[in-house]
């Protein structure tokens, strides 16, 4: 037989997905985690917890108690609260930025934090990053802001390229097109730098925080220690702007 592959939302402090698409009873979207399970009332407010209507970006939330919902931090309970609970005070703060559709239909656009403020438009780095390795070169990619003076933040994006792909100033232009025609001209990075690999950590994670510090020139703070290979930063600091 054939088993479908789906799209989903959930993460470990939900216990359970709680956005998911049912297989052959609810018609699927590549990218989309379509509805809410049953029981789930999930929603996308504004900064001021207003619901946002179809196609406008917002903060995902859980308005109404799940099971398996998360009941504390241990030894933490304060944190606890201020993290998910106090904001929009009565409701679970997801910390996703997201969407829905027409079809009311919901798209998750990365984490609140990697959320991009630019020229007045919130851009999802998760999009803009899956609208890069969809090119037939790209074999992985990450996109973070750095300041800018005009737009508020800029779009840089660090590029690995497949075996076997050279990098040029002609393939960073047409990767910049190809976010352009997937996304819209306000989504094209301002920087397209190649990297050989992307700093991770050994869990294959990959360390944004240093690819913002990297990004915006500022000297690398913080913990290191969770770095897979320390040789992936000098190469990313010495590559060419």
């Amino acid at each position: 037989g054939r088993c479908p592959i789906v799209d989903t939302w959930w993460q470990t402090e939900t216990g359970t997905i709680l956005i998911t698409p049912l297989p052959g009873a609810i018609p699927t979207k590549p990218g989309s985690a379509t509805l809410p399970f049953f029981g789930v009332d999930a929603a996308i407010v504004d900064e001021k917890g207003h619901e946002v209507g179809a196609n406008i970006g917002g903060k995902l939330i859980i308005r109404r108690p799940w099971p398996a919902m998360l009941r504390t931090i241990y030894g933490d309970k304060e944190r606890y609260k201020k993290q998910y609970w106090s904001e929009f005070k009565g409701n679970y703060l997801t910390g996703d930025g997201a969407r829905r559709d027409e079809d009311g239909y919901f798209w998750i656009v990365g984490r609140i934090d990697d959320v991009l403020n630019v020229a007045g438009h919130r851009l999802g780095t998760s999009e803009i990053e899956s609208a890069l390795v969809s090119h037939a070169r790209v074999a992985e990619a990450a996109v973070v802001g750095r300041p800018d003076d005009l737009k508020g933040q800029g779009v840089v994006a660090f590029v690995t390229l497949k075996s076997g792909v050279e990098p040029s100033f002609t393939l960073k232009r047409e990767l910049r097109d190809h976010v352009g025609a997937h996304i819209g001209a306000i989504a094209k990075p301002d920087e397209v730098r190649f990297a050989e690999a992307l700093p991770k950590t050994r869990s294959g994670k990959i360390m944004r925080r240093l690819l913002k510090e990297i990004a915006s020139g500022a000297r690398i703070t913080g913990d290191t220690t969770t770095l897979e290979d320390f040789s992936v930063l000098t190469k990313l600091r010495d590559s060419e702007e």
